[in-house]
């Protein structure tokens, strides 16, 4: 296995070295333009110990078995854990706001790939209970209001389907914010800037409390199946043996698998 020992991650903080509090009030027009640095901000996520080791490492322990299953990324991104979950063996949809991240994900999953521009802020383009799964890794906490995104991806799902998702972890980030969040018990946002190529991007994000994000999984008609504080994937110890510990010690995310009360029929059969 081919060790890695340039991190690219402020240990101390958890955040890669890309991000930083924002340093003046963000354009609302420019906020979370992912086509701006898609490319950049590809390249710097594919294989770093945060998102390839540890988010999408720890969506994929929460997925399990995916043979066959009709499988929604919502926010795919550039595709990697379509990717992932494709080479084990679900048939894959992926969505995404940014057509720039779309156009990396079909240069990764080829021409025939099923991918559409859509934002969980609006309808999604899908019938009822078109997949029996979706995962949303951290995508859910871009928005202030989960209910319209959960309402939607509730439809999508087939009665005894799945959402499996993960966010920001809402203790990092009540403790960690400058300036600090006055209210653990609020939902407020925050901005970051994230650096690629020496041109800053200003990042929104909403935080809450873990009561807030189960009760709107509730609200949605979802019943609550799992709540998961990953920790990295073991293999990462070898790629990153200097920092490796250090970060399994600390929080980052939050995984969440919530499901589809099944129909009648099938709680008969």
């Amino acid at each position: 296995m081919e060790r890695v020992t340039d991190v690219s991650e402020n240990v101390a903080t958890g955040h890669p070295s890309w991000v930083s509090p924002a340093t003046q009030p963000a354009d609302p027009d420019q906020v979370n333009d992912y086509d701006g640095f898609a490319e950049a901000y590809s390249a710097e996520t594919e294989n770093n110990i945060l998102n390839e080791y540890w988010a999408r490492y720890s969506i994929l322990a929460l997925v399990g078995d995916v043979a066959g299953r009709r499988i929604l990324d919502a926010g795919c991104g550039s595709g990697p854990l379509s990717a992932a979950l494709r080479d084990r063996g679900a048939v894959v949809t992926g969505i995404d706001a940014s057509a720039g991240m779309l156009a990396l994900a079909r240069q990764r999953l080829g021409d025939d790939a099923n991918l559409q521009v859509a934002d969980l802020s609006d309808p999604l383009p899908f019938a009822d209970g078109a997949f029996d799964d979706v995962v949303a890794s951290l995508v859910l906490h871009y928005l202030e209001d989960w209910g319209p995104a959960l309402a939607e991806i509730r439809r999508v799902l087939r009665p005894g389907g799945r959402l499996i998702a993960s966010v920001n972890h809402p203790f990092v980030e009540h403790v960690t914010q400058s300036p600090p969040r006055r209210s653990y018990f609020a939902t407020t946002s925050y901005t970051d800037e994230w650096t690629f190529d020496g041109k800053s991007f200003p990042m929104t994000f909403w935080r809450r409390p873990l009561h807030a994000m189960t009760d709107a999984f509730t609200a949605a008609g979802f019943r609550l199946a799992v709540i998961s504080e990953p920790q990295p994937d073991p293999a990462a110890r070898e790629l990153f043996p200097d920092d490796f510990q250090d970060f399994a010690d600390k929080l980052a995310f939050l995984g969440f698998v919530v499901e589809a009360p099944p129909s009648d029929a099938d709680s008969d059969g």
